[in-house]
């Protein structure tokens, strides 16, 4: 009986003690930023109110919520013998020591503290119940809008094994990582979070990620709960400054990998090619070959690569208009205007754009381009190192060669070897492609110290042909010869036979 009735005080004095000090969840600040492991609640009270969201302000879960999968401890305070570890069932359900099941999926550590307590006082009088977790489940979420891969994806959810650590809920950046990362479509102005709430609707969350990602709102990549949905959608245009804000974060795609990119217009190999992140172009027509693998990790992407892959831009391509078509994961294509010209003039990186997976690159031609800008384009880092010319006839070493761009004609004729003895040393025949398909020939003179100049001297282009002809005497001269060499040869048949020197 003084037994009995001293346990009964004991009880009572635990349960005053317990409500005199404010919850778990009072003392944590708003928003959150964890959620607490421990809570205790005493007595058959009612389950505490859920507390909503406020879309217009959203904020860090304010409690954990137990599901499937979740590993907890359920002690009842002075009756050791009902303590017990346990999972969370595939049916929400967790078994009570003499208590029989429990519906828990969906409740706070609160509200499962009160409805064990609320179970037990059909055993016990006054029961203090403390429901611990110890492993929590992964919380699964779905991804959808713009990022690589979308899908359903199952979040680990870090928390440290006693009872004071806090729980660790994935947040709105883990997900997206986990997810592939944003694709350079991505509005991060307006990313949703899509929320179930218990009366069957929906809550939705907005968040502006791009200011999360200047700094100016660090609160915005708040937690998710399991059920939660988000959704990047497709930018209405993305501005060339935001492009490199969006593909340097954290939470991007992985842009270090090679990208199937098609390269179309003033380009020497048109087509789709895989750009990696460093190329360079030695010879103009060749496929661009990546440079300094070990530097391949802190390069991105960019057009210039692009055009390096695609074999580099030829002489009349007009950098000022040039177009990049891009596919959304809505289906829908994007159109951004690049002017490399700024990029070669003022150094405006943002016209570099970063490039995603099946982008489109369309380099036109140029209607008329001053003969200064023609060879600043040339030595640009999106040109070919070497352009190739062939320089036939009265030469020294006639056939292909390879000189850099804006090589004047004159200095091409003594890469080859210049003029052999029988040349024409006054006038050679300029042959040059058009880029109609047509072909122009013209006779020009050379003087070896003329400047360049486009009527006298011009600087070459790929596949441009200069002929070297022979000269007058040395074209007499062969005549001769082929006059009297069928004499001589008639000679040499006499000799042949009479034995004659």
């Amino acid at each position: 009986m003084v037994f009995q009735q001293h346990q009964r005080a004991s009880a009572l004095i635990g349960t005053f003690a317990l409500l005199a000090v404010p919850s778990a969840t009072m003392l944590l600040p708003r928003p959150a930023v964890a959620v607490p492991l421990r809570s205790t609640f005493s007595g058959p009270s009612a389950l505490p109110p859920q507390v909503p969201y406020q879309s217009s302000q959203p904020v860090a879960p304010q409690d954990y919520t137990l599901g499937p999968g979740d590993r907890v401890k359920i002690e009842v305070f002075k009756v050791s013998q009902y303590n017990l570890e346990t999972q969370v069932l595939v049916d929400g359900t967790v078994s009570l020591l003499q208590a029989g099941r429990i519906q828990v999926e969906g409740l706070t550590l609160d509200q499962a503290s009160a409805l064990a307590s609320r179970r037990y006082g059909k055993l016990l009088r006054y029961p203090v119940v403390t429901v611990t977790l110890l492993t929590p489940r992964p919380i699964r979420v779905g991804v959808a809008g713009e990022v690589t891969r979308r899908g359903s994806y199952d979040l680990s959810v870090n928390a440290e094994l006693n009872n004071t650590a806090p729980v660790q809920l994935p947040t709105v950046t883990r997900a997206l990582k986990v997810a592939g990362g944003i694709t350079q479509s991505a509005d991060l102005r307006r990313v949703q979070v899509r929320r179930p709430q218990a009366n069957g609707g929906q809550q939705v969350i907005a968040l502006n990620l791009l200011e999360y990602v200047r700094g100016t709102r660090p609160r915005e990549d708040i937690m998710l709960r399991d059920g939660d949905s988000l959704f990047v959608p497709t930018a209405d245009r993305v501005t060339l400054s935001e492009s490199y804000e969006i593909a340097t974060t954290s939470f991007s795609a992985d842009r270090i990998q090679p990208l199937n990119i098609t390269v179309v217009g003033e380009v020497y190999r048109p087509g789709t090619h895989t750009v990696e992140s460093n190329v360079r172009v030695e010879q103009a027509g060749n496929p661009g070959t990546p440079r300094d693998a070990f530097n391949q990790t802190r390069i991105y992407p960019t057009i210039s690569r692009a055009l390096q892959t695609a074999g580099g831009i030829k002489t009349l391509a007009d950098v000022r208009n040039v177009k990049l078509r891009r596919m959304t994961q809505s289906g829908q294509e994007k159109e951004y205007n690049i002017n490399l010209w700024k990029l070669l003039q003022e150094g405006d990186q943002k016209q570099d754009i970063i490039l995603q997976d099946r982008d489109t690159i369309v380099v036109p031609v140029a209607k008329s381009l001053p003969a200064g800008e023609m060879s600043q384009i040339a030595t640009s880092s999106f040109s070919p190192d070497q352009i190739r010319v062939s320089v036939v006839g009265e030469v020294g070493r006639p056939g292909l060669i390879e000189v850099p761009p804006n090589t004047p004609l004159n200095k091409a004729i003594l890469a080859a070897g210049g003029f052999n003895q029988n040349a024409d040393q006054k006038t050679i025949e300029f042959v040059r492609l058009n880029p109609d398909g047509t072909i122009s020939k013209r006779q020009m003179p050379i003087d070896f110290a003329q400047g360049v100049d486009e009527q006298k001297n011009p600087a070459l282009r790929n596949e441009d042909v200069i002929v070297v002809g022979k000269s007058r005497l040395s074209t007499v001269g062969q005549g001769i010869g082929q006059v009297f060499n069928p004499l001589g040869a008639i000679v040499n048949v006499f000799r042949a036979i009479f034995g004659g020197n």
